[in-house]
């Protein structure tokens, strides 16, 4: 999802840039590595980014995006991200600043290879039941269709997932004309396992709504009060089946369970390890790894377990601190190698105009993520 505002930034985040202005194109191509000549793109006037030291430089410069989720189809790396635009709303914990009203979608040959931004794939306009803030996407395939599964506010101004489809991995796509029954809260991820069957990772809380649904129904009465007190179990993000036409689940969404080594489900107040967004689910030598982000506190974060269900245990930061709020990310491999998709705000500075980056994702001897400094 689109990432919180604090006052306060970890240290490691700290850099002041100079604001950059924004231009829209409808397709444009550049390098991982390239600076964009277009006077009006997002690079960094600041003589401080030619020293700040970053692990990856942005995939585009043109247009601010975040929340990357990327997909192999076919032999090429196509990558579904938000796109941040400047609003100029107040900041506040609910994310309100991020009113996002349409997606690109970006392709590559390979890691390190130029970039296609492939103009807009999806508008809210064209979406029937929405209300406001299009937030972090993901993508599937089955049988021909392409399917772009997205999070946005309906017209009570609640959180569901809906889908579109197309017959090309860069849209456009058609909106389903309501959203995916028993959806809720945000940021959906989508994870095919072996055998064939598919899954869908899902919530978010504070101004993902998440907190609103510990009793299986939206309340919004009091949303404050409703996130657990520091003692109590988390709350947990949400994964259910797809059914065959991958529209709709075929399953009752439940709760997943995060637990520390003695199987216990972390705490609320454990705020570094516990879930805030930004689910994603892959696969590696039988294990699952579930990944996501802790909000608050900026890390990224994996549990394993040995069922799509879960429970899964903790097991650790994998990523420090991004420059920004915190990071949402997606975690794919390609050609043998394994490689994380992230987001910072190496070009404006600006919790809400964020760029997307990838780089490879290590592993130790015993299965386990090397940890990765951005």
């Amino acid at each position: 999802m689109p990432t919180h505002h604090k006052l306060a930034f970890p240290a490691l985040a700290l850099l002041l840039l100079n604001s950059a202005c924004q231009s829209e194109t409808a397709k444009t191509e550049t390098t991982t590595t390239e600076t964009a000549a277009d006077t009006t793109a997002a690079a960094p006037a600041n003589a401080d980014s030619a020293t700040k030291k970053y692990l990856a430089e942005p995939l585009v410069k043109d247009i601010y995006t975040a929340d990357p989720s990327a997909h192999v189809f076919n032999g090429r790396i196509y990558i579904y991200p938000s796109h941040d635009i400047e609003t100029g709303m107040p900041e506040n914990d609910n994310g309100d600043h991020f009113a996002m009203k349409d997606y690109h979608i970006l392709s590559m040959d390979s890691i390190g290879g130029k970039v296609t931004d492939h103009g807009v794939a999806l508008d809210i306009k064209d979406i029937p039941w929405a209300g406001r803030q299009l937030w972090a996407p993901d993508a599937a395939f089955k049988d021909g269709t392409y399917y772009l599964y997205f999070p946005v506010k309906d017209k009570q101004d609640i959180f569901r997932i809906g889908v579109a489809t197309s017959k090309s991995p860069t849209g456009p796509f058609k909106a389903e004309p309501k959203p995916m029954e028993g959806s809720l809260s945000i940021d959906p991820a989508v994870f095919t396992d072996t055998d064939g069957k598919t899954y869908m990772y899902m919530g978010g809380i504070w101004g993902g709504q998440l907190q609103r649904w510990r009793t299986g129904k939206y309340d919004g009465s009091k949303p404050k009060e409703q996130e657990p007190a520091a003692t109590e179990p988390s709350v947990g993000p949400r994964v259910a089946r797809l059914g065959a036409d991958m529209k709709q689940f075929a399953e009752p969404v439940r709760e997943v369970k995060i637990v520390d080594k003695d199987g216990k489900v972390l705490l609320s107040g454990d705020n570094n390890r516990r879930f805030f967004e930004g689910a994603w689910m892959h696969k590696y030598n039988g294990k699952y790894y579930f990944t996501y982000s802790t909000g608050d506190t900026h890390f990224l974060a994996y549990a394993t377990g040995t069922s799509p269900y879960g429970p899964f245990t903790y097991q650790g930061t994998f990523m420090n601190p991004v420059q920004g709020w915190t990071t949402h990310h997606s975690i794919v491999e390609i050609k043998g190698k394994w490689y994380i998709f992230y987001h910072d705000t190496q070009l404006s500075d600006k919790t809400w105009l964020r760029n997307v980056k990838v780089t490879e994702l290590k592993r130790n001897a015993d299965g386990s993520i090397a940890l990765i400094n951005p």
